[in-house]
Order: structure tokens, then C-alpha cells, then sequence
């Protein structure tokens, strides 16, 4: 079965609009606060829609179905990790970030130790950022390639020029408000797609249930400790808290979400609600999971699958009706595009252009180089996606890994700056040095999860950074 002319048009209607509705944003972005912040006027329900939807993306939507499919529910234990390290970052960083003007995250760093620290940090964001969402993008264009049989890179360069355009005219507005749409309309696909399993299960939602405690698929917990594994209790919940940290805290692609928040309250309300969603919503994902593999149980596969991130856009196109398919491409469509390119364009700017090349400039003139910046920064994203196709293992995986990577160094540069005020820039420039040779060691020797990197690459910072701290008064009474 193949996607009918109905379901084109949906699929092409849904980008044609999405990229229209942030487009009209490009009429309120009149400066730089405007284009980076939304002038601080964003409410508390929208922030937590935003940070719903900028987590989610298409390795969320086939991704975990797939890993629940494959195996079971253990996934779960690191999203109890995202929840808890969700109010860490209401207590330890959101009142930080709404003392003063701030338009990224890594002027904080700026100001408690200086340039060195807050550089190499905007330049770790930078990079893995490109990385990570790259690989989420082209884990769309893969399974709309799945499902219409189109070069995977001509969809890459299709959906790519829409996330470009409409965030290069609308801003940060057109992001977070084209998210709060896009929320329900992936959560409404992801729903139709529980519907048309249950219909079709002989047996219904009793079946699935027999299935999933006869195979184990509805396993949460495993409370084994071996590092090797990447869901345990353990790394789920330790490793969550801190990849929530990285990610929520101090990454300026989620942390830009709450800076347009009207004030430090809205933001934590918000940032903490989204965890419960996300919870839920990953429930519904992995129960999908369960779902398929009880579904071909019943109706066997005509062949193996190449990969298991397959499984759900195989069903879609081989078992949902003319149009409602369309509806669930565009709804994996909608997951995908919530871009990180504005954030990127705001730390280009900020972090780099306005300090080192040209530090009066005016508004116009951010305002052309801040465009600039976005169509560029997506131009590298769309090249990561097209080298996606070489890529052997799991997307969802390798989406957090890359994220993972590098994070703890930042991480760790953000804890010395808020919770350790006798550490000097030197010592933490020091210690996030240590932390990505640390991590490069780590993540070469391949036998610890990547759920366990954050963790790793952030003690690694902090303990140096303190040593050579403590040291330091002795070495200069020695000196004396």
C-alpha cells in the first residue's frame, strides 16, 4: 500500500500552513529582544506546550514505540530522572537567569567567571547542537522517506526549508507559538495511530495487555548495575536528573523557552508541568510499542525489519486509510520541527559576533547578521542530515548520546558558578577541560551507556575545578 493523493495534500497543506503561521510572526520582530525573547511575554501554559513539543521530536515518535517493541517499558526510568531534575533547575538556575537582561544562557557563565569559560561552553552548544538536531531531522525525513519512498535527502532539503524559513522571519515567536500547535497535532496523531491498533487487535486492549505481561514488555524497572546497560534505575534516574540539568539548565536551546517567560515564576510552573506531560506522553509512546508487537503477533511481518525504527511508519502506511495516514505523517512532521536555529542565532550574535567582531552594532544591523546566522546554522543542520543516512545505530539513541557528550562540561561549569563561589575561572575552564577528555575517553571505550555521560562529564568538572580550587591558596603561601 502505498500514501494516496489525499494524503499528500494533507501532508503538503499541514507544511504549507505551519510554515505561513510562523512566518506572520516576522511583523513583531522589530529587535534583537524581540527576535531572541519575544519581549519576555510568553505565558506559563505556552512555555510548558514549548517545552513539551522541543523535547519531543521524531525520535520520540518512533523511536520509543520501537524501543518498547523491541524490549519494554524501561525507558520509563529516565524519564522519572527528567521529572526530578526539572524542579532542580526551577531552584538552582531560573532565578539566576531573570537577574538582569540576560539573552542567552552562557552570559551567566560570563559573569561569574569570564570570558574563557562562557566561550568554550556556547561553543560545546553550538556543536552538539548542530549534531543532535541534525540526526533529528533526518530521522524524519527517514520514515517520510519510509512511507512516500522519496530520497531521503530530497525530504531532508524539503522539510529543512521550511524549519529555516519560517524561523529566519518569525523568531523565536514563530517557534514557540508554531510548537503550542504543533503539540496537539503530534499528541492527536499519536493518539489516532492507539485507536487504529486497538481496532485492529483481535482481542482489543485485553490482548494487549496478555502480551505485554507474557513477554515482559510492560517491565519499568531494572534495578541492575551493570554501567554497560542504558535503562536501569540507576542511570535512568541519576542520569536523567543530570541530562535534564544539561539540557533544561543550561543548554540555550530549551533555556531560551524560559527566558521568554514573563517572569521567573511562570518559567518554573511551566518547565516543572512539562515534566508530567512528557511522563505521560511517553507512556502513550511506549504502550503504542507494546501495541505493535501484539498487532504483528497476529499479522507476521512479509519480511524482517532492516531496523526497528521502522515498525511504526511501516504500519501507518500499510494499515491506517487515505487521509487519516497523511494526518500521521504530518503529525511525525510536526514533532520534528521544532528547530533549534533561533537559539543558535542568539548565541552566535550575543556570544560571539557582538563581543569579538563588532561590538556597536546597531539594531539593524543584528537584526541582519541574527537572520543570517539562522539560515546558516540550518544550512549545517541540513548537512548533518543528509550524512544521517550512514548512521548504523539506533536515532534515538544517537540523538541522546550526542547530547550527552559534551553537556557534563557545561553542566559542571553552571553548578561551580551557582554553588561554589570560592572557584575561579581558571580552576572551572580547567575542570571542563578535564570533563570533555574525561567523556572523549569514555565514550571511545564504548562499554558505559550513554544515559550515564552527563553524570560522568559533570562530576569530572566539579571535582578538578574544586581540587585545584583547594589547592590554590597553598601553592600561593608556598610562593610567598
Amino acid at each position: 500500500m502505498a500514501l494516496s493523493a489525499v494524503d499528500y495534500l494533507v501532508i503538503g497543506v499541514y507544511l504549507l500552513a505551519i510554515t505561513a503561521f510562523g512566518s506572520w510572526f516576522a511583523r513583531y520582530q522589530k529587535t534583537t529582544r524581540d527576535y531572541f525573547l519575544t519581549g519576555r511575554s510568553i505565558p506559563w501554559w505556552a512555555i510548558c506546550f514549548t517545552i513539551v513539543a522541543t523535547e519531543t521530536s521524531t525520535l520520540t515518535f518512533i523511536g520509543i514505540p520501537a524501543t518498547a517493541y523491541a524490549g519494554n517499558m524501561t525507558f520509563l526510568q529516565l524519564a522519572i530522572g527528567y521529572v526530578i531534575g526539572r524542579v532542580l533547575v526551577s531552584v538552582l538556575f531560573i532565578p539566576a537567569y531573570f537577574r538582569g537582561e540576560l539573552f542567552t544562557s552562557y552570559e551567566l557563565l560570563q559573569r561569574r567567571f569570564g570570558t574563557r569559560v562562557k566561550t568554550l561552553a556556547a561553543i560545546i552548544f553550538l556543536i552538539t547542537r548542530s549534531l543532535a538536531d541534525g540526526i533529528r531531522l533526518f530521522t524524519t525525513a527517514l520514515v517520510i522517506s519510509v512511507v512516500t519512498q522519496l530520497p531521503v535527502t530530497w525530504v531532508v532539503i524539503v522539510l529543512g526549508a521550511a524549519m529555516i524559513v519560517y524561523t529566519m522571519r518569525g523568531g523565536v515567536s514563530a517557534v514557540i507559538w508554531t510548537d503550542v500547535v504543533q503539540m496537539f497535532v503530534y499528541i492527536a496523531g499519536a493518539a489516532a495511530v492507539a485507536v487504529a491498533l486497538l481496532n485492529r487487535i483481535d482481542g482489543g486492549w485485553a490482548e494487549v495487555v496478555r502480551v505485554g505481561r507474557e513477554t515482559g514488555r510492560f517491565a519499568v524497572f531494572d534495578f541492575s548495575l551493570d554501567f554497560s546497560k542504558v535503562y536501569t534505575i540507576w542511570s535512568g534516574v541519576l542520569g536523567g536528573i543530570a541530562l535534564t540539568l544539561a539540557t533544561h539548565g543550561t543548554d540555550q536551546y530549551l533555556v531560551q523557552r524560559l527566558l521568554s517567560a514573563r517572569s521567573a515564576r511562570e518559567a518554573s510552573r511551566g518547565l516543572i508541568l512539562s515534566g508530567f506531560i512528557v511522563f505521560a506522553q511517553f507512556v502513550l509512546f511506549l504502550l503504542i510499542g507494546v501495541m505493535l508487537y501484539a498487532f504483528y503477533l497476529q499479522a507476521p511481518l512479509p519480511q524482517p525489519l532492516a531496523r526497528t525504527d521502522q515498525i511504526l511508519p511501516i504500519f501507518v502506511v500499510n494499515e491506517l486509510t487515505h487521509g487519516l495516514a497523511g494526518f500521521i505523517v504530518a503529525a511525525i512532521i510536526a514533532a520534528a520541527l521544532s528547530p533549534s536555529l533561533n537559539a543558535m542565532a542568539a548565541t552566535t550574535v550575543t556570544d560571539f559576533y557582538l563581543p569579538y567582531i563588532n561590538p556597536s552594532a546597531d539594531q539593524a544591523t543584528q537584526m541582519r547578521i541574527s537572520k543570517q546566522a539562522t539560515v546558516a546554522w540550518g544550512l549545517v543542520q541540513l548537512a548533518v542530515a543528509i550524512g544521517g543516512q550512514f548512521m548504523e545505530r539506533s536515532v534515538l539513541d544517537a540523538g541522546l548520546a550526542v547530547l550527552g557528550f559534551a553537556s557534563g562540561a557545561v553542566l559542571g561549569a553552571f553548578l561551580l558558578g551557582t554553588l561554589a563561589p570560592s572557584v575561579t575561572e581558571r580552576d572551572t575552564f580547567a575542570g571542563m577541560i578535564a570533563g570533555l577528555l574525561v567523556m572523549t575517553a569514555v565514550w571511545w571505550d564504548g562499554k558505559i551507556a550513554f544515559t550515564w555521560y552527563v553524570l560522568i562529564g559533570s562530576v569530572t568538572t566539579c571535582v578538578v575545578a574544586l581540587v585545584r580550587s583547594s589547592r590554590s591558596p597553598r601553592a600561593a603561601a608556598a610562593d610567598s
